[in-house]
């Protein structure tokens, strides 16, 4: 089960402590619910109705709150269930997707994915000759045929078909009916699913709403705010990760667990997740002037959908580092798609500056633009800013005018922007002369002295060995330099392609002098081609002396524009796609060594991409290692089920480059300790917490070895977690997962030495890493986590089979006698500490909630002591002084308790300084 896992770690992460309540319902609308002559549909009328979405109850998590109301202008019909196994086995039967294995055909349908609801959606509307009101372009399933991924996956809420409901439907037809005991919960389903509508009455327009499965609803998981949007249908996308919503919760939940503003479940629940208590049902009716709204609460129309996922980019370009910058001529903003890292990020800069022409550096670091396009006569502005989802250090460069910027590495590494006095036309060749191309250096975020090359505009690129300059833009003109000259010297200014009209000019990068081009259907390109095509229909591609040597037809029933070379590969171009009617709808990826279309993102109107793909940095000077592997200590693979804490020891090494010069005291633990060392509180010793969330002996030596010691030379203390439970696991169980998706470890295990270490130290700096794949709630900018209490005694493990003779555990005690052994030859005093558990523990077998037995875990501790370890034991077999404001649940101290636990344990470094 692909969720396995996160079932594991979140039983003991997460409190569920949502306490009933029911949002503000406007009941003075006069939402009626009645027959629909949809079978097993209930028609809503919502009457213009508004609810609340979330809440203000400062406790919940912070996807819950704050409250915003939703107002629905439109009428809709839901299932009066969720979908059963017979009904779903009845239609997908059908096809060629899964079936279920039920005990009941009445049971719901569960164990299914997000995408496994939209294909049966997407079937039932076919079925009953309605439009699909999904869409994407290659599905994916894993080993048990569950759908995990639909790639270019599009919603389209303007659809008249069969869906799934919006979060806001769900929450106003569940405010209607909400009655707790009508709902299968933990306190009475004998924690088993039953057969729909169960605990319904006669009176009941809907069932199950409460309990039983929870529910699968249509939205991307976004954020709330402090207002009312009108037929909200979620966020844009979901962020990194990709997170959904469930609803209603489950046989499992408690009642004071389930609300109508809950929005997830125990673990983090993604598109792909699928678990035996989470079905869905159905809703059915096209939601006129759709309003999604970003993170930052910006409610919009329209949006842009990433339709390629990073694992195709790779698959195409062979790498991860990929990132994709347009402009959005809707609102005039840059947007930029980042791949790297494995999943991709999606993002708006925002603000006063009408963006053109992006162009995205070498080092993939920052943008170039302008405030004018090509083909307009007049005034232009350039400016550099980060390529972050802030835009920061934004740089205008001190000119009259400036547009169409381009970037060049110059032989001797200097990194500098061609750019172009004024981007109209150039049909008329002495305007196109009064013009002039400059290139100006940009270093250290700065621009330098620009320099005037030559006269005429050439925008569209420079080679790089300096003979070639070309020019789109009405006619495809060349700048040819003469024998043993550049093209700023003796040099002839010609025009290619028979004078025919020509445009979106773009020279390669790649030493070759390729120029690609469009045309209007133009009589060189037909011949060339062998066939009739209309305007923009195809890309075509010249040779250094203009010669056309290749061609790419366009998708059917679109037309290229904004065509251009992709920086760092020879073989790929970046495209708009336009339709009939003009629009430009999506941003394409060209592989011109077969002729393969990716569609990359979709909207409504797309402008000038560029698209980075490394390669072009390694010209930079001091490039000395991989930049496609080093310093990267995490990429997103939906295999891995060890995420959260890949995302951790990621951000924990980012930490100890930038501080291992200094660091005298490192503290390796799983979540448990991570949670309890406040290491900016330690007063006695620098120190750097590398706790990651369930982690064991083995990447705490992996970590000591390969990075502390080597790199951390002035480290005088190891502050080692000791979790008896954890001491009962093999590397394969842990370490395996961690190494396999981090390509930086990987690498580092071949390269990494005193050579390069500061080059890959500078390098992982430059990654960014998804906090929303952990699985813990920490508070923001920290690891630590709210007050909450002790919570339960739960037990996850088999103590029966935890014995002191245990081979594993008998493994892992040689390995911390190893980095005792590995620590004193150095000075390096080792410490093991145990942190707080549960007290109740103490009145069970357990010694906590991984085990072992408390008889094993004092024998564990007590053979540890004897052979001259220094235990730290906070523990105490139950008998601290942690009260229950200090915890978080029964394995995790809160930011309370970790204040405590930090100054205890500084009290005890002091006392061998």
């Amino acid at each position: 089960m692909r969720t396995l896992l996160f079932f594991l770690i979140a039983v003991f992460l997460f409190a569920c402590s949502n306490s009933v309540g029911v949002s503000p319902f406007d009941y003075s609308a006069r939402v009626t619910m009645g027959e629909d002559t949809l079978p097993g549909m209930v028609r809503v009328n919502t009457g213009g109705a508004w609810v609340a979405l979330g809440t203000n109850n400062p406790l919940v998590r912070l996807y819950e709150r704050p409250e915003m109301n939703v107002r629905l202008n439109y009428d809709f019909s839901m299932g009066k269930h969720e979908v059963t196994c017979g009904e779903y086995n009845k239609r997908m039967k059908r096809t060629k997707f899964r079936t279920l294995t039920c005990p009941s055909d009445s049971f719901p349908a569960t164990t299914i994915t997000f995408y496994d609801a939209v294909l049966y959606a997407n079937e039932l509307s076919k079925a009953e000759g309605f439009d699909t009101v999904y869409t994407y372009n290659k599905a994916e399933f894993d080993v048990e045929y569950h759908c995990w991924n639909l790639e270019g996956f599009v919603f389209r809420p303007e659809v008249k078909g069969y869906r799934l409901p919006t979060e806001a439907e769900w929450a106003l037809v569940a405010a209607a009916n909400w009655d707790m005991s009508k709902g299968w919960t933990a306190e009475n389903s004998k924690y088993k699913l039953h057969d729909i509508c169960g605990k319904a009455d006669t009176s009941s327009a809907f069932c199950d709403l409460i309990g039983n499965a929870a529910e699968w609803v249509n939205d991307w998981l976004g954020n709330f705010r402090d207002m009312t949007v009108t037929n909200y249908v979620g966020a844009p996308d979901g962020g990194v990760l990709g997170q959904r919503i469930l609803k209603g919760g489950s046989y499992r939940h408690s009642r004071d667990a389930i609300s109508i503003y809950s929005r997830g479940d125990i673990y983090t629940v993604t598109s792909s997740t699928y678990a035996d208590y989470v079905g869905f049902r159905l809703a059915f009716g096209p939601i006129p002037d759709a309003t999604w709204m970003d993170s930052d609460g910006k409610a919009s129309k329209n949006r842009i959908v990433p339709l390629a996922s990073s694992t195709t980019i790779h698959s195409e370009t062979g790498t991860f580092k990929v990132k994709l910058a347009f402009r959005d001529d809707m609102t005039g903003n840059l947007n930029y798609i980042d791949y790297t890292g494995g999943f991709l990020s999606n993002a708006e800069i925002v603000d006063t500056l009408d963006v053109y022409h992006p162009e995205i550096s070498p080092d993939g670091e920052k943008v170039a633009f302008c405030t004018r396009f090509e083909g307009v006569p007049g005034k232009s502005e350039l400016y550099v800013r980060d390529l972050n989802a802030e835009g920061t250090n934004l740089v205008k460069l001190d000119v009259e005018s400036a547009a169409i910027p381009r970037w060049r590495v110059l032989e001797n590494g200097d990194t500098v922007i061609v750019y172009v006095t004024d981007a109209d036309n150039n049909k008329d060749e002495a305007a196109f002369k009064k013009g002039s191309t400059w290139q100006v250096k940009f270093e250290n975020g700065k621009f330098g002295k620009p320099e005037k090359l030559f006269d005429g505009a050439y925008h569209d690129g420079i080679s790089e060995d300096n003979t070639l300059a070309v020019s789109g833009a009405r006619l495809l003109r060349a700048r040819i330099a003469r024998k043993g000259s550049t093209v700023s010297g003796s040099a002839v200014d010609t025009v290619w392609y028979d004078s025919a009209q020509a445009c979106n000019a773009s020279l390669s990068r790649d030493g070759s002098k390729r120029t690609l081009f469009l045309d209007f259907g133009g009589k060189p390109g037909q011949k060339f081609v062998g066939e009739k095509y209309d305007t923009h229909e195809r890309l075509l591609i010249a040779d250094s002396t203009g010669k056309l040597i290749q061609s790419v037809a366009a998708p059917d029933g679109y037309s290229f524009d904004h065509s251009e070379w992709a920086s760092g590969r020879d073989s790929f171009v970046v495209a708009t796609l336009t339709n009939a009617n003009g629009a430009h709808k999506k941003i394409v990826l060209v592989n011109l060594s077969d002729s393969n279309i990716v569609d990359l993102a979709e909207g409504d109107e797309l402008w000038h991409p560029s698209l980075w793909i490394i390669g072009s940095a390694s010209k930079n000077k001091g490039a000395q290692v991989d930049l496609d592997s080093a310093g990267a200590y995490f990429e997103y693979h939906p295999e891995n089920l060890m995420m959260a804490a890949s995302v951790e020891l990621a951000m924990k090494l980012q930490a100890f480059w930038a501080q291992r010069k200094d660091i005298e005291c490192v503290v390796l633990g799983s979540s448990m300790l991570m949670d309890a060392v406040v290491d900016t509180m330690i007063t006695s010793y620098k120190t750097l917490n590398m706790g990651v969330t369930l982690s064991d002996v083995h990447l705490f030596k992996y970590l000591m070895m390969n990075y502390i010691l080597p790199y951390a030379q002035n480290t005088k203390i190891l502050v080692v977690e000791l979790a008896p439970g954890l001491m009962f696991r093999s590397q394969f169980q842990y370490l395996k997962y961690i190494r396999e998706y981090s390509p930086g470890l990987i690498y580092d295990e071949n390269h990494l030495d005193s050579t390069n270490a500061d080059t890959i130290a500078a390098i992982s700096w430059k990654y960014s890493y998804p906090k929303n794949l952990f699985v813990q709630d920490y508070m923001e900018d920290t690891f630590l986590l709210p007050s909450n209490s002790w919570g339960d005694t739960y037990v996850d493990a088999d103590i029966k089979r935890m014995g002191i003779k245990n081979f594993y555990l008998n493994g892992n005690l040689g390995i911390l006698g190893s980095m005792k052994e590995e620590a004193e030859k150095r000075n390096i005093k080792l410490i093991l500490a145990i942190t707080p558990r549960n007290p109740a523990f103490a009145k069970t077998e357990s010694f906590g909630l991984f085990g072992p037995s408390r008889e094993v875990a004092n024998q564990i501790i007590e053979k540890l002591e004897k052979n001259g370890f220094e235990i730290f034991d906070e523990n105490k077999d139950g008998e601290h002084d942690y009260p229950p404001e200090m915890a978080y649940n029964s394995a995790h101290l809160s930011y309370l308790g970790a204040y405590r636990f930090t100054a205890r344990l500084d009290s005890l470094l002091k006392t061998l300084e």
